[in-house]
Formats: structure tokens, C-alpha cells, sequence
């Protein structure tokens, strides 16, 4: 019996033996098998560093307004006869728009009209007798004082006249009537408004930091967000003091609008060019590797003695952008291979075979400051 279990004892010792031995033996093989391997080279994108010309800017957001816009009011109450236009009809200036109700006007115009005449006859009358030494001289001069009183009277009443009927102050294009034939309306009351639309100025706002950038003259871009409509146009006025509270200034632009795709009141994307730059270092945006030790860039160096590519992550000092360029100030030199996505899978040092099936090519060259 003892026999037996020293012979049952030592079978089972060589089989957890064999076991622990056989998993020592298996990690050594992976291990070895790792060791000896070469991970394969990450596929990237790259981009050689090249200086290009860099063309500033300053973006800001700014609304249309009518070079030339006003609110149409009424210039003398009373029962409205005739309305003269449609909305968004182009109308010529002086043309006639509204029509006041004007009996009484021009029954007081033939009353004045009447004594004017009766006046003239009284002065030429006075001046004959006057002349033939009938009459004193006085008589004739207070005459022609009727005279000049009667004509007095027609101007004023001309005026009254001429107020019952509204016209176009300029060439342009009016809105909604806001009034009905037969309705009385006030005077100062607000029956339509007209709009220049042929040019139109743009107002904006930039940060007091740009100030110094700004000067009269000055070409600016402005697109909608609605559609592909740019138009080009010149600063034509700064406010001479900052908002206090935002510290921004006031700027005010003109653009051509001749298509007619610009209204008042329509937001507008606005761009002022500044003085181009030459010998600028700019990279795609997707190069660029941010984290708390600073920005970065993973750049491509050779291998040695005919081995693979490799990466060395390089630090840098970041400038200005523009959609998607980004300008490096320090840490990258012309002729520079940079990687430019598939950097997730980088470290430094790592080998990288580059992708030569997506185009790169950068031809942006804007920045906004």
C-alpha cells in the first residue's frame, strides 16, 4: 500500500512538473519570437515645408445697410386718393407715390391766385395815376406791398399743395404699402419705405488690438451665409472712439451691389485684406499635435544604412491660421517632411512609410491676422 502511494506521488509530481515546465518553455518562445520581430512601418501622410505667401486679414461679422434708405411719412394729413406704387417697384426720383386728398388746397390756390390778380391791377392802376401826378407816391407803394402779400399768399398756399402729394426722394426700390386709398392718415405717418440697393455699406466691429491695421481705403470682401455671393468694396469711415464696455471699434464699409443679391439687414461674413507677406512657414492644421506639454509635429527623418523611415517629435511655436493653414513661428525649417495624419499610431522614433495615394497639396495661403 505504501508502495503504491510513493509511486502515485511521484507520477504526480512528474506531471505538474512537465506542466510548469512546459509554460516556462512556451513564454521563452514568445518571448524570444517578440524580441526578434520588427513591428512594420506606420502609414502616413506627409507634407514637405515650404515658404509661401502669407496674405493677412482681419474676419469679423458685419449686417448691410442701404447706402441710401429712408421710412416714406406722410408731409400732410388727410383721406388718402391715390396710391401711385406696387410693392417692390423701382421707382425714379421725383416720381409721384401717394396722393392726399387737395380740394381744399386748390380752392384756396384759385382764392389766391384771384387776389394776386385783382393785386396787379390795383399796382398798375396806383403806379399810372401816380405817374400822372393824380395820385400820392405812397399810394402805388402800398400797392405793390398788396402785391408782393397776394403772392405770398399763392407760395404758401403752393406749398400746402404740393405736400398733399408724396414723391420719391431718390431712385430705388420700395417696400409694402402700409396704407389703403380712403383711410385717413396723420401727418409723420409711415407709408412705405424706399432703398438704394445699387451700393450698400456694410458696418462691422474689430477688437482694439487691430486698430492700427485699419485705414480708410482700405479693400474688404464680404460673402452671405446663404449662397456663394461675395462682393468687394472699401472701408469708408472708423469711429474715432472705442465702445468702452467691449472695446471694440466701429468700421463702416462700401460695396458694389449691382446684382441685387444684397439686402439691408442681412448678415454678411466680412474680410479686410492686409499687406501681403512673403517667406511665411504654414502647415495643414492637421499636423499639428496639441497636448499640456505644448504643441508638436512629428517629422519625418531618414533611416540609416538603407533602413526605414523614421519620426522625431519636434516642438513648436504656433502663429496665425487660416482655414486650414496654421503658421509655425519656431522649431520647423524649409524642406522639412512633416507627418500630416496617422500620427495616433506614432511615438518617437517610430518607423512610418509614407502614403503617396493622398494629394496634400496646400494652396490656401489666406490668414486671418
Amino acid at each position: 500500500m505504501a508502495k503504491r502511494l510513493f509511486i502515485a506521488i511521484i507520477l504526480l509530481g512528474l506531471v505538474v512538473g512537465g506542466i510548469v515546465w512546459f509554460k516556462y518553455f512556451r513564454d521563452g518562445m514568445i518571448a524570444q519570437f517578440m524580441a526578434g520581430r520588427v513591428p512594420p512601418p506606420v502609414p502616413v501622410t506627409a507634407q514637405t515645408v515650404e515658404p509661401v505667401t502669407w496674405e493677412p486679414g482681419i474676419d469679423a461679422i458685419g449686417t448691410a445697410i442701404a447706402a441710401r434708405g429712408v421710412d416714406l411719412a406722410i408731409e400732410a394729413a388727410g383721406i388718402v386718393r391715390a396710391i401711385s406704387f406696387e410693392a417692390n417697384d423701382s421707382v425714379a426720383e421725383g416720381a409721384a407715390l401717394v396722393l392726399i386728398d387737395d380740394d381744399s388746397e386748390r380752392a384756396a390756390l384759385s382764392a389766391a391766385q384771384a387776389s394776386l390778380g385783382v393785386a396787379l391791377t390795383d399796382a398798375r392802376r396806383a403806379q399810372t395815376l401816380t405817374e400822372r401826378g393824380v395820385s400820392a407816391a405812397n399810394t402805388a407803394e402800398t400797392a405793390e406791398a398788396l402785391v408782393e402779400s397776394a403772392r405770398a399768399q399763392v407760395a404758401q398756399v403752393q406749398t400746402a399743395l404740393d405736400a398733399k402729394t408724396s414723391t420719391a426722394p431718390f431712385a430705388g426700390v420700395i417696400g409694402i404699402p402700409r396704407i389703403e386709398v380712403g383711410q385717413y392718415v396723420p401727418t409723420g405717418a409711415i407709408y412705405a419705405t424706399l432703398e438704394d440697393l445699387s451700393r450698400m455699406r456694410v458696418d462691422f466691429t474689430v477688437p482694439e488690438q487691430q486698430l492700427g491695421a485699419l485705414e480708410l481705403g482700405r479693400p474688404i470682401t464680404v460673402s452671405t451665409e446663404v449662397g456663394d455671393f461675395r462682393a468687394e468694396g472699401r472701408i469708408t469711415g472708423i469711429e474715432p472712439q472705442l465702445d468702452a464696455n467691449s472695446r471694440l471699434v466701429s468700421v463702416r464699409a462700401e460695396v458694389n451691389n449691382t446684382s441685387g443679391r444684397l439686402f439691408p439687414g442681412q448678415f454678411l461674413r466680412v474680410r479686410v485684406a492686409l499687406p501681403a507677406e512673403d517667406g511665411v512657414i504654414a502647415v495643414a492644421q492637421t499636423a499639428v499635435i496639441s497636448s499640456l506639454y505644448g504643441d508638436s509635429i512629428y517629422v519625418v527623418r531618414p533611416g540609416e544604412g538603407g533602413d526605414a523611415l523614421s519620426v522625431e517629435q519636434v516642438f513648436v511655436t504656433l502663429g496665425r491660421r487660416s482655414g486650414g493653414l496654421i503658421e509655425v513661428m519656431e522649431g520647423l525649417s524649409p524642406g522639412d517632411q512633416i507627418v500630416t495624419s496617422g500620427q495616433n499610431r506614432l511615438s518617437n522614433g517610430a518607423k512610418v512609410v509614407i502614403d503617396t495615394s493622398v494629394d496634400l497639396s496646400v494652396t490656401d495661403g489666406q490668414s486671418d491676422g
